[in-house]
């Protein structure tokens, strides 16, 4: 009989330890893979917007689904160009005014995406214990599939067969999934220090970035904040603001190392950064993947900028061009001043004036890379 129970326990342990090694696989795997958006394979609603006003404020909010609305904000008349803000999670609260130079022929709307700013949060808390359906529930209502259906919806409630888009640092990746997806919606896209995302794990990464240029005295500080902000096993122990406290904490690292923390632009006007938006992202692309084939498909013209002293290497961006089909990079240095991530405020004019001249002259297909 002891035997007998001693096998029953000794089953038991294995079943339990092959659960937990398919669950830890399964966690490094991306939730979101390009083209199961389109084929209609993974969680979000339907993509036709839940409402289609013919008259724009200047301001206002589009309906994607019953309960979820984005706020948005334009300036200029003209074509329609979506600007996409990075983070994930970090929107504009104001518009880029190197782009008050193009306001005349384009109309530039700003919306903030699902999960943060002003726009709807959909969680606060999970009350579940079940880590797995918490996990599915919070990728499939703030991950990057959804946030590319949200983008499908503000296209048709523009009423534009083909977009143009400007997306900023994780906007700029968000915007390529998009144009990956859609490729026939697409005109133009214009990256701007498009997140080093397309491929995970990255042996110098983001946190690693952030952790080499942090004083030598911040450096362990650094790293007991990461060991708890990357500790997934408590991830749905906190809430929506607990979490947006810790995203805004990482963003002031990233301020930090990029040596733009006491930037008035920043210290003055702090974001209204995401909270379970961000953890949503982490899930969809998963430990690893390599989304870098699927951008083959990508048929619009893309100008990818990268500022010459931003801390994320240029190597990120240059991964762009070189899996985009019409693809060219553009590296943004000035005279006077460094040209950080946030290039489009340090070289307002080399920006302004490298949109414009993309915009107005856009290379037809088979552009020439560099």
């Amino acid at each position: 009989m002891k035997k007998m129970i001693g096998l029953i326990i000794l089953i038991l342990l294995a079943v339990l330890l092959v659960v937990a090694a398919v669950f830890w696989w399964s966690m490094g795997q991306p939730r979101y893979l390009p083209g199961n958006l389109r084929a209609v394979k993974i969680l979000v609603p339907p993509q036709t917007p839940a409402s289609a006003p013919a008259v724009f404020p200047a301001a206002g909010i589009w309906t994607m689904e019953p309960g979820i609305q984005l706020h948005y904000f334009s300036r200029g008349t003209g074509r329609p160009v979506l600007v996409m803000h990075g983070g994930p999670g970090v929107p504009f609260g104001a518009p880029i005014p190197a782009l008050d130079l193009l306001t005349n022929r384009f109309q530039f709307y700003y919306y903030d995406q699902r999960g943060c700013g002003d726009s709807s949060r959909p969680f606060d808390r999970f009350a579940s214990h079940n880590y797995h359906a918490n996990m599915v529930a919070l990728e499939s209502g703030l991950g990057i599939g959804t946030q590319l259906a949200d983008l499908e919806r503000i296209r048709q409630i523009l009423g534009q067969e083909k977009l143009i888009v400007i997306g900023h640092s994780f906007g700029g990746f968000l915007a390529s999934m998009y144009a990956a997806e859609f490729p026939e919606h697409v005109e133009s896209l214009v990256l701007v220090a498009p997140a080093d995302t397309l491929v995970f794990p990255r042996k110098d990464g983001f946190f690693t970035q952030i952790r080499q240029r942090l004083p030598a005295a911040r450096q362990a500080e650094f790293d007991a904040f990461l060991a708890q902000y990357l500790n997934f096993g408590r991830l749905f122990t906190r809430s929506e603001a607990e979490w947006s406290a810790l995203n805004l904490q990482a963003g002031k690292y990233f301020l930090e190392a990029a040596d733009k923390l006491s930037d008035p632009a920043f210290r003055d006007r702090p974001p209204k950064i995401g909270g379970w938006m961000v953890q949503a992202m982490y899930l969809s692309m998963g430990r690893r993947h390599d989304y870098r084939a699927a951008l083959q498909r990508v048929t619009a013209p893309v100008l990818v900028l990268h500022g010459a002293d931003d801390i994320l290497p240029e190597s990120g961006s240059r991964q762009y061009v070189e899996s985009l089909p019409h693809a060219r990079l553009e590296v943004i240095s000035g005279k006077s001043g460094k040209t950080s991530h946030f290039l489009f405020s340090d070289q307002p004019e080399l920006f302004g004036r490298a949109v414009e001249a993309f915009l107005t002259n856009a290379a037809p297909a088979g552009g020439v890379k560099q």
